[in-house]
């Protein structure tokens, strides 16, 4: 079993951090259009990038002067922006699957607490995470971060306040414009490409000092607080931790900073991936979400008894997991790419089995106090989208609690070995996320139709590609 994790920051990272002046550093916390004013007055902010994510969790939006941007100004995207595929394409309608004939207008409403600065921009410039509603001011149920804050209500009806903490896996690699050549680890400050095995080393870290420097730096103008960094196992792969919080705003962090990431290394003229999968025979990325539950008014953690034991929600709450986490995997493992990760003997689970601190399962769950104790969701890949992830991962959790499911007996054996007890492509975990009626509770019936539509064209586009396996292996053998 491999080692347990320590907390680990790159050397230098405290008095990189320091260096951040407070003014500069301190981006959040607006609750006004009165304040956002002044905040983008004093800044001398120019324009404004109102950002929402779409269903893969890419940034769609608008941009505009900040003088727009303050005075009342409609912003308008159109429905079928969440009815299209990661290449752009447009899905033929199957299932319960289907167009608005209208293409009607949904309206950004923009979450003034995001505002923050644009650290990466020449001109003066600043952007805020966008919330979708109707024209009538309604929030639209199937966009990703109002899918997520309808699983939050459900926790609220309860008296009950999720806390979440996700650590994201990404690969640093050189660039490269021909997608029909595998992708390489970068090279560093030593002139050298960096080599797999390196986990947590901080010589790993200090090959990419000044990317990693820029990373802090940009973090930190936009509220961003980076928990610790370390070099995971593939070659030029890192890991960042996020401290625990609020789930909606870990999303939108976990939302920035990929662009963050993916800004940093397009400085220094290399790529940022959070492809689950990016190079063959190395590990996959994943993004690991610990996952508690609070008292909304005592804080207290409803997974500790008053004694210190774990409690009857703990185990349905993992006891949900199991239940129905394979049934919503094509949340957290959105792509073909995808499963290739979810592969016996590549350091990742493959199976729904839980343990304590066992790394092997889907499930663990980590040594802690009783008020910290937490569930280790390890199934989600890098590529999710951070809002759609979380809202599956706790959805299912809470029908654990909910419909009081018993979990498997915790396991201390390596469990990611032999058989895989998940799904195996995409088009069968899209059917799995279909065929499941209690999900459509925590859910909601019109995400589901149009999440799987759209997975269901993404699987087309991609069966019209012809692999190099197909070439190497069929072109003059069959």
């Amino acid at each position: 079993m491999p080692p347990k994790k320590t907390m680990l920051r790159p050397q230098g990272a405290a008095s990189k951090k320091a260096s951040i002046p407070p003014d500069i550093a301190d981006t959040r916390g607006v609750k006004s259009w009165k304040e956002a004013t002044t905040w983008l007055r004093q800044r001398g902010i120019e324009d404004i990038e109102c950002i929402t994510p779409d269903l893969a969790g890419v940034p769609r939006g608008k941009m505009m002067p900040s003088s727009k941007f303050t005075s009342n100004t409609s912003l308008a995207l159109p429905s079928a922006l969440y009815r299209h595929t990661i290449s752009g394409e447009y899905p033929e309608e199957t299932g319960n699957f289907r167009y608005d004939s209208r293409d009607n207008d949904l309206k950004l409403m923009p979450d003034l607490a995001t505002l923050s600065v644009v650290p990466w921009e020449t001109d003066p410039t600043a952007q805020v995470i966008c919330d979708i509603v109707d024209t009538d001011g309604k929030a639209v149920g199937y966009t990703p971060r109002n899918v997520l804050k309808n699983v939050l209500s459900l926790y609220e009806k309860k008296g009950w306040k999720p806390v979440v903490a996700p650590e994201i896996e990404f690969y640093l690699v050189a660039k490269n414009d021909d997608p029909d050549y595998p992708l390489h680890p970068p090279k560093g400050r030593s002139g050298r490409s960096i080599l797999g095995g390196q986990g947590y080393s901080i010589a790993g870290i200090n090959e990419f000092d000044e990317l990693i420097d820029d990373i802090y730096h940009f973090s930190t103008k936009q509220g961003l607080e980076i928990d610790t960094l370390i070099h995971e196992e593939g070659p030029a792969q890192l890991e960042i931790n996020l401290r625990h919080g609020d789930p909606i705003a870990l999303a939108d962090q976990v939302f920035l900073f990929k662009r963050t990431i993916r800004e940093a290394a397009l400085k220094h003229g290399i790529y940022a991936t959070f492809m689950a999968k990016p190079m063959q025979g190395q590990p996959g990325s994943a993004m690991h979400i610990h996952q508690s539950v609070v008292d909304a008014e005592t804080g207290k953690n409803i997974f500790s008894n008053a004694d210190g034991s774990a409690s009857q929600e703990f185990f349905h709450f993992i006891g949900g997991m199991q239940k129905y986490i394979p049934l919503s995997l094509v949340m957290m493992a959105p792509y073909v790419n995808s499963y290739r990760r979810l592969q016996p003997d590549m350091a990742c689970p493959v199976n729904n089995a839980w343990g304590y601190d066992n790394r092997t399962t889907a499930f663990r769950v980590p040594i802690s106090d009783p008020q910290a104790r937490r569930v280790e969701n390890r199934l989600p890949s890098s590529d999710a989208n951070p809002y759609l992830a979380l809202a599956a991962s706790l959805g299912c959790g809470y029908l654990g609690i909910l419909k009081a499911v018993e979990p498997t007996a915790p396991t201390a054996d390596t469990a990611n070995e032999g058989s895989i007890e998940l799904p195996r492509g995409l088009l069968e975990a899209v059917a799995l996320l279909e065929g499941e009626t209690d999900l459509v509770e925590v859910l909601g019936q019109d995400f589901i139709d149009i999440y799987c539509g759209v997975k269901r064209g993404e699987f087309e586009t991609f069966m019209q590609v012809i692999s190099p396996w197909e070439r190497e292996f069929l072109l003059l053998n069959v």
